[in-house]
């Protein structure tokens, strides 16, 4: 799989790709939560970021990363390939073609964390609430 440009006539399969991630690695997340976050994430999230993406040999996206500056915004893997390297080889590409050095992690995402730990990211400060000022603590990691 090639890392490839995502158009915003994606972005409703991205959409998908986040809520198929979410459900299953963000089990903090509410229903509710998750309506709430969706037209957020495809009207404001997305349009501001750098999406890239990798998709399976029948075309679908498998996985997506989204950055702004030199942090990772997004990086959401389907439930069904986790585990396959795929969000590894995003990061590769996010640390040596986009030159990130920051990422933000759900505390309570403990193998995300651990996921950016192994790349050399460290927490270097702690927020209790995310960016929409729910009760979802963000770890703030750097290289």
């Amino acid at each position: 799989m090639i890392v490839e440009n995502v158009l915003p006539s994606d972005y409703a399969e991205l959409l998908a790709v986040w809520e198929n991630s979410v459900r299953a690695t963000h089990d903090f997340i509410t229903e509710k939560d998750i309506e709430f976050f969706k037209p957020i994430i495809i009207e404001q999230a997305f349009p501001a970021v750098t999406l890239k993406c990798l998709k399976n040999e029948q075309g679908a996206i498998q996985a997506f990363l989204g950055v702004h500056e030199d942090k990772v915004e997004m990086l959401f893997v389907l439930n069904e390939v986790r585990g396959q390297g795929l969000g590894s080889k995003l990061m590769q590409y996010a640390l040596n073609e986009l030159k990130v050095t920051k990422v933000d992690v759900n505390e309570q995402n403990p193998l995300a964390a651990g996921f950016y730990q192994h790349l050399g990211f460290k927490v270097v400060s702690r927020s209790p609430l995310d960016d929409m000022g729910k009760p979802f603590p963000i770890l703030h990691m750097k290289l």
